[in-house]
C-alpha cells in the first residue's frame, strides 16, 4: 500500500488517515527531529506505556501524562518516590500500570546521573546512515533493524528498562533518526524540520504507526 489521498487532497501514509489524531500528529512531529535529554526521556517513556496498547490510546492521554510525570523532567521524576508511584497508580490520566510506572522512575534515576546531552548523543549515535532509500509501501517499512537492534542493547547496558529492539525503532522514527514516511507521502517532501522538544511519538503498521 503507497500513500493515500485525505480529505484535503494531499498523500500520506495509510495510516494518518485513520484518525484526526493520527493526520495532525503524522503532519506536525512523526518522523521530526527531536533533541533534548528530557524531551528524549519523554518519548521512551511514552513508547514503553504504548506496548501492547493503540499508539491512539497514549497520543489522547499525552497531556495527562506530561502533568502526572512532571512534564518528563528528568530530574523532577527522579526525585518521585513510593507515594508518588501509588498517585501514578490511581491517576485515570495514564496507563495505570505498575511494571510500566516503576521502569518511568527507575529510568529517570538512572538518567539523572548522566552528564547534560548524554542521553541524547547515545540515541542519535545510533542514527542510521543517510542515503536509505524512502520507503515505496508500507510493506517497505521495517519493525526492527540493525540500529534499532544496538540502540536498544546500548539502552539496557546503561540501566535503561522496558525498551527492545521493536520500542527502540519505533523511538528512532517518531524522533527523526529515520525518515519512514513513504517516498510520495506530502509529509516527506521538504524533509519534516526539527520539531524542537515538544510532541511525542511513533506510528503503526500501515506505514508503521498504530498498533
Amino acid at each position: 500500500m503507497t500513500a493515500l489521498a485525505g480529505a484535503d487532497g494531499a498523500l500520506r501514509c495509510p495510516w494518518a488517515l485513520a484518525t484526526e489524531d493520527y493526520t495532525a500528529y503524522h503532519d506536525t512531529e512523526w518522523g521530526r527531529a527531536v533533541h533534548g535529554d528530557d524531551a528524549l526521556y519523554e518519548r521512551l517513556c511514552l513508547e514503553a506505556f504504548q506496548s501492547g496498547l493503540s499508539w491512539l490510546t497514549i497520543l489522547r492521554r499525552r497531556e495527562g501524562f506530561r502533568a502526572a510525570f512532571a512534564n518528563f523532567e528528568i530530574a523532577a521524576v527522579a526525585a518521585f518516590d513510593h507515594r508518588d508511584a501509588e498517585r501514578l497508580l490511581a491517576d485515570e490520566r495514564i496507563i495505570r500500570n505498575r511494571a510500566k510506572i516503576d521502569a518511568t522512575l527507575a529510568n529517570a534515576r538512572v538518567l539523572a546521573d548522566w552528564e547534560p546531552g548524554e542521553l541524547d548523543t547515545l540515541i542519535w549515535s545510533h542514527a542510521p546512515e543517510p542515503g536509505r532509500p524512502a520507503p515505496a509501501s508500507i510493506t517497505d517499512v521495517p519493525a526492527v533493524t540493525t540500529e534499532s537492534t544496538a540502540l536498544a542493547k546500548a539502552l539496557k547496558k546503561a540501566g535503561i528498562r522496558f525498551v527492545g529492539p521493536t520500542t527502540a525503532y519505533a523511538l528512532m522514527q517518531a524522533c527523526g533518526l529515520v525518515n519512514d514516511h513513504l517516498a510520495d507521502c506530502t509529509a516527506r517532501t521538504p524533509a519534516a524540520p526539527p520539531a524542537a522538544e515538544a510532541g511525542a511519538g511513533r506510528a503503526p503498521a500501515a506505514g508503521q504507526r498504530p498498533r
